[in-house]
């Protein structure tokens, strides 16, 4: 059963290609700002906002001191005003103001591109009721309770990368309306941070 038409707040990029595509810097562009990302994807379309860092936060980049932190206050922000349903995103100035040079970022976008182009092409309507509007504030919730532990665990090895890539996961189910990719991230970060409570406990 097809899971019909997003509308309202979901308007934006349909695909990650699409995402990546917006967020290429120009030829002439030295470094790339938040507040220009989100011009060119939109403010109303919660589930590609939060993409951009999770995306970018899954390449090298997350390696940058400091990037998964702004990333963690970023996404928190997004994902704490979708669930309070509002139909425009706000981010304060100084985070708007952040920015990253355009040859890193464009380094990180063309590491993105294959892993970007294979979710594109196996993503279709499954698992409806997982997308649906009743339960999409599930999906925010568990965004907003994976990366609060970001700024504490920036430091373990792949975890921001890892955990990055269950979010990145969940809003792009959430962006094209496949259950299974949600799924598959709500699997994935659950397990990553069983994993760091077991090993912080001493149970391996």
């Amino acid at each position: 059963m097809a899971c019909g038409q997003q509308i309202g707040q979901d308007d934006g990029p349909g695909s990650l290609r699409d995402l990546i595509e917006a967020l290429r810097p120009q030829a002439d562009d030295a470094r790339v700002y938040v507040h220009e990302a989100l011009d060119r994807v939109g403010t109303q379309s919660f589930p590609a906002v939060i993409l951009i860092p999770a995306v970018l936060l899954v390449s090298p980049l997350s390696g940058i001191p400091g990037t998964p932190t702004l990333g963690a206050c970023l996404i928190f922000l997004c994902a704490l005003q979708a669930v309070l349903g509002r139909k425009h995103l706000w981010l304060p100035g100084w985070l708007t103001r952040r920015s990253v040079s355009a040859k890193r970022m464009t380094k990180a976008l063309n590491w993105l591109g294959k892993p970007a182009a294979w979710m594109d092409r196996y993503s279709k309507d499954r698992l409806c009721f997982l997308t649906a509007r009743p339960t999409r504030p599930l999906a925010y919730l568990f965004v907003l309770l994976t990366v609060i532990g970001w700024p504490i665990l920036e430091l373990v090895p792949f975890f921001t990368s890892f955990s990055a890539g269950a979010v990145a996961m969940v809003m792009f189910g959430v962006m094209t309306r496949d259950g299974a990719y949600l799924l598959w991230g709500y699997v994935q970060g659950a397990l990553l941070y069983l994993a760091v409570l077991a090993v912080a406990t001493g149970i391996v």
